[in-house]
């Protein structure tokens, strides 16, 4: 099993005005992250609003994308707490050809190891075929995983557990496994991972920098000087001050209208942090479409 490397963006999800999903424009985002540096991106992860996102309008995205020519780029999260729900998507995705997957545990409620292990024990038990990457984000789930709970699921299912997107920032500096992908979801920890051996990343900013992300993971592979890392974890710094899926939208409307729509809970910023986003970014030198 090969390895799951480089830059990847946890895509968004661009709706109506109706809020109901854009699919051929999400499509569309998707295809011009690559373009612009991506090896590949998410779909339906946090970022991609996917709690939030119906089932059928899911397996409607599923069906255009299976026939993408990025297809093999593509990896889909599930963002559904129902195990029999997440288990159903999924299969329906290995139906069409995909088999990487970015699967949250269930968020809401309390539990440790032992229950997350169960949890994804019988996911492999009904989905074998499925290559699954843990997405380890205390913040939103409430669990973190361990260093001997991700152990564990790797040797008990090597050939289904192959990677974990790391959001809590406890494991990318110690964990070691043998042909196990480690990917922070942050472009600040994007080269530090790589010096310790980890993968790449999968981001939410990497929407606004890929291709400052792809020469950074490209100078490290290449053994170049690095010349805009520094650049790079500026600009996730001053999205880290906001929301990060209402900051990408805000600064993608200003050249798009579509991006203002955004599912409720969730809001673009108002006028104000939106400017103040927009001139932090100025100071840097720093156009999201470059």
């Amino acid at each position: 099993m090969s390895k799951i490397k480089g830059i990847y963006a946890a895509t968004l999800s661009i709706l109506n005005e109706d809020l109901s999903l854009n699919i051929q424009k999400t499509v569309l985002h998707a295809e011009n992250v690559i373009n612009l540096g991506c090896h590949g991106v998410v779909f339906f992860g946090s970022t991609g609003q996917s709690q939030l996102i119906s089932i059928s309008e899911k397996i409607s995205l599923l069906n255009i994308i299976s026939k993408n020519k990025n297809k093999d780029k593509f990896i889909i999260g599930t963002g559904l707490n129902s195990l029999v729900e997440t288990i159903n998507l999924m299969k329906v995705a290995i139906s069409l050809g995909f088999k990487k997957f970015l699967i949250m545990p269930p968020a809401y409620y309390s539990y440790g190891d032992k229950e997350a292990i169960s949890f994804y024990e019988k996911i492999v038990e009904q989905v074998p075929d499925a290559k699954i990457i843990l997405y380890n984000f205390e913040k939103l789930s409430g669990y973190k995983f361990s260093e001997n709970c991700i152990s564990e699921l790797n040797k008990k299912f090597p050939e289904q557990i192959i990677g974990v997107k790391d959001s809590s920032y406890n494991l990318f500096e110690n964990l070691k496994l043998e042909n196990f992908s480690i990917l922070p979801g942050s472009e600040s920890k994007l080269l530090k991972g790589l010096e310790l051996g980890c993968d790449g990343i999968i981001t939410a900013t990497c929407n606004i920098t890929a291709t400052l992300a792809r020469k950074v993971y490209d100078d490290f592979i290449q053994n170049k000087d690095q010349s805009v890392n520094e650049k790079l974890c500026k600009v996730r710094t001053i999205f880290d001050r906001y929301n990060l899926i209402s900051a990408i939208h805000s600064i993608m409307a200003k050249s798009d209208k579509s991006y203002i729509n955004i599912l409720p809970p969730l809001s673009i910023l108002d006028s104000k942090d939106c400017q103040k986003l927009i001139e932090d970014l100025k100071k840097i030198d720093f156009n999201y479409k470059n």
